[in-house]
């Protein structure tokens, strides 16, 4: 074998190889077109039997480890690459993925708010003109609790702060998840029937909104309010909205089903179905944030109620903020090459 022939014949692929590898390490294999990655992999492989050639020929110490370093780095980048590439995603999609899912559903997500902003005034109203209508909505102990005793019922978390917190989690993220299932259809054993698509979901919200307005009124009419919304504020800075969100999903599975458009049913399904799991993905941590708050924070007569609603308030204000992050525009991108 003529090694120098061999070398100026081979080394063209081995300087296109090394460019591939650059790009992948600065910018991710994202920024590879499919034929670049396919160019990619078939370059290592024909890199690797370069290696094993020389190998088996000695040539040069220099050229071997040249060899060897590239064969490295385009295994990292091929077979290892690709769970930094999962991280990488997984960073991007909390950092701007989330934010833009909510921009963009923003209006099932509003839907969701008003139905349960609906049932919390109805609920305030006639709890409030009437106290029979109370007694329908609130469990009678939390009344007599609240009316007969004055006191508020969260000091029974006092005590058995991880077993509650844990319980709350998994109770708001059950409800979560019948609002987001009940945008496909939900089976009422009391009836029993399934709902059609959207109904429960629709439901839940209104139900869960006429409990809060009529609690509201119960605590209210009792001079209990201010330390009943100094145990909400913390928590529900993010239980409510992560609440919000799951409506929204199920709004979006609903109208996926229901009004698909342009699509089949089956595409509407799927395609509306990707924007509810991207939801969910933002949903569950915010649920187990809200939970370990509310089992620790919230109910802890040692911090002041005005520190809770300052905390509270402070929580949505970033959510806010989050959820309204917009991606920069990549440097040179709209215009012409």
């Amino acid at each position: 074998m003529n090694i120098q022939r061999w070398i100026a014949r081979r080394e063209p692929d081995w300087k296109r190889l090394d460019a591939l590898l650059k790009q992948v390490e600065r910018k991710g294999l994202k920024s590879l077109r499919a034929n670049e990655i396919k160019l990619l992999a078939s370059l290592y492989r024909s890199v690797s039997a370069d290696l094993a050639r020389i190998r088996s020929n000695p040539v040069s110490q220099s050229l071997t480890q040249e060899l060897q370093l590239l064969t490295s780095r385009g295994y990292n980048q091929i077979y290892q690459g690709s769970r930094r590439q999962e991280w990488n995603s997984a960073l991007e999609f909390c950092l701007w993925g989330f934010p833009a899912t909510v921009q963009r559903n923003f209006a099932y997500i509003a839907v969701a708010t008003a139905l349960f902003l609906l049932g919390g005034l109805i609920g305030w109203w006639f709890s409030w003109r009437d106290p029979a209508f109370m007694a329908l909505v609130v469990p009678e102990e939390l009344i007599s609790k609240v009316r007969d005793r004055g006191e508020l019922w969260m000091g029974s978390i006092i005590g058995i702060e991880p077993l509650a917190s844990s319980g709350i989690m998994i109770n708001n993220i059950a409800v979560s998840l019948f609002a987001i299932f009940g945008g496909v259809t939900m089976f009422l054993p009391e009836i029993p029937m399934l709902t059609p698509p959207g109904v429960f979901t629709v439901y839940l919200l209104f139900m869960n909104g006429l409990l809060i307005g009529a609690v509201a009124t119960l605590v209210g009419q009792n001079n209990l309010a201010y330390p009943f919304w100094a145990f909400v504020f913390p928590h529900g800075s993010l239980e409510l909205p992560a609440i919000f969100f799951a409506g929204g999903a199920g709004l979006l599975l609903a109208r996926g089903i229901l009004f698909p458009g342009k699509y089949r049913r089956p595409d509407a399904l799927r395609y509306y179905g990707i924007q509810a799991a991207q939801l969910v993905c933002g949903i569950i941590p915010l649920l187990v944030v809200a939970g370990v708050i509310e089992g620790f924070f919230s109910p802890n007569p040692a911090i002041p109620d005005a520190f809770k609603y300052l905390a509270g308030i402070t929580l949505f204000a970033l959510l806010v903020a989050y959820c309204s992050r917009r991606k920069p525009k990549e440097e040179g991108s709209g215009s012409g090459e």
